[in-house]
């Protein structure tokens, strides 16, 4: 039965200053999605050349989520998962802060990817600090709550838009908040697991041992692939709303960052549920089964007849988020894999080779196969939504379960 015990001081501190972290996080990687038209516009970008212009952005954030991923990943096991906090959070807020400058798409482009990289190291870093703090009874409804509470940050950056107009303040606004986090972070205490292995004579943060083991690539890459349904539905469906919505109902005046606020708002009751469901069954795979479920039946929404004005999609919007919303159990699991020795390598990285693999997803979206048979927008999502939750669902098949195990060992 669902059962959450009371928290120390200590502890509600700590799941207090995770869950703000996030909701920063969350504000600084879905700006762009949020301002990306009327901010490339703004820098003199024709029309024509828009969705070109944002996938080549898109794309060079998230190739800095996958190389930060990397980087604070092994830092985090070899410094502490503090020294990542601290790191990233200052370099994403200050590239952020700067973004509100530029004149250029290049500028832009490389702007996002130095911010990609800040941004890696966030949520890994965050996610291996509650687990290993908290009891095993405790993670998945506590991560959970985090997440809830932090996708919340789309919706601010949405709203400073809307109501304000101004692309380059949300950007400047991003920055400040990262700064106003760094310091509520310096009163947060390092893992007790990771001070007694730090004393151990044990290899901290060899991202090979996950790759020339076999046992551990093979939990590393179905850890991997269980997320991939999440981008997809966020860095395709849903940024790219309005123009899916030209081709299924002729839409003109779809905003798609109103879709991408509502996807998050969506996305906070997933990510709560999912921790529910986790809590209740005492499963993590049981939970992630139902979100697929949930999943497969809002694409088929997305893509029916039954999509055929705004105002439906906004609504599938919010449920696409709310299908969509099992990052933190996926991020959780991660941790939960793997030895003190190689959880923030594995739980940083984890997460930012699911969103580096969005590009990945461009590609079979905007691919040469699609093209050459004349496929619509909407035949090519329907086609790579199948391929993407078929992968995952496999994935999750093999996926060990993880809601009982103890955290406290290394690999050897």
């Amino acid at each position: 039965m669902l059962s959450v015990p009371s928290l120390t001081k200590s502890s509600r501190f700590l799941i207090l200053v995770a869950s703000l972290g996030y909701f920063v996080d969350i504000y600084d990687l879905l700006i762009f999605s949020i301002v990306r038209e009327p901010s490339l516009r703004d820098i003199g970008v024709p029309d024509s050349q828009i969705v070109s212009a944002s996938a080549m952005i898109i794309n060079w954030q998230m190739t800095g989520l996958l190389l930060g991923g990397i980087l604070w990943g092994i830092m985090g096991d070899k410094r502490g998962r503090l020294s990542v906090l601290f790191g990233s959070i200052l370099l994403y807020s200050i590239t952020n802060f700067i973004n509100g400058f530029v004149e250029s798409v290049n500028q832009y482009a490389l702007l996002r990817f130095i911010t990609g990289i800040g941004l890696a190291g966030e949520l890994g870093a965050g996610i291996t600090l509650v687990s290993e703090m908290m009891p095993k009874n405790k993670r998945g409804i506590m991560t959970s709550f985090i997440a809830g509470v932090g996708v919340f940050g789309a919706v601010l950056a949405y709203l400073i838009f809307k109501f304000t107009g101004d692309w380059r303040l949300c950007y400047k606004i991003g920055g400040v908040l990262g700064i106003a986090l760094l310091l509520l972070r310096v009163s947060v205490a390092e893992s007790l697991m990771f001070k007694r292995v730090a004393a151990e004579k044990v290899q901290k943060g060899n991202l090979f041992q996950l790759f020339n083991r076999p046992a551990l690539f093979r939990k590393y890459i179905l850890a991997i692939l269980v997320g991939i349904p999440s981008w997809f539905i966020v860095g395709i469906m849903i940024t790219l709303s309005n123009r899916f919505a030209i081709e299924l109902y002729g839409s003109t005046t779809l905003v798609a960052g109103a879709c991408v606020m509502y996807g998050y708002i969506g996305n906070a009751f997933g990510d709560i549920t999912v921790g529910v469901i986790s809590q209740y069954y005492q499963s993590r795979k049981k939970a992630l089964y139902f979100m697929y479920a949930c999943c497969i039946l809002t694409i088929c929404l997305y893509f029916s007849p039954f999509n055929s004005s705004d105002t439906t999609m906004y609504v599938i919007c919010f449920f696409l988020g709310y299908a969509s919303g099992f990052w933190a159990i996926i991020v959780t699991m991660g941790a939960e894999h793997f030895g003190t020795n190689l959880r923030a390598t594995a739980a940083t990285t984890i997460p930012n080779m699911v969103r580096g693999s969005l590009p990945l997803m461009n590609i079979l979206f905007n691919s040469y196969f699609i093209k050459s048979l004349h496929w619509s927008m909407v035949k090519s999502g329907i086609v790579t939504a199948g391929i993407v939750v078929g992968v995952a669902l496999i994935a999750l098949v093999f996926t060990e379960e993880t809601f009982h195990k103890d955290l406290d060992y290394v690999e050897e």
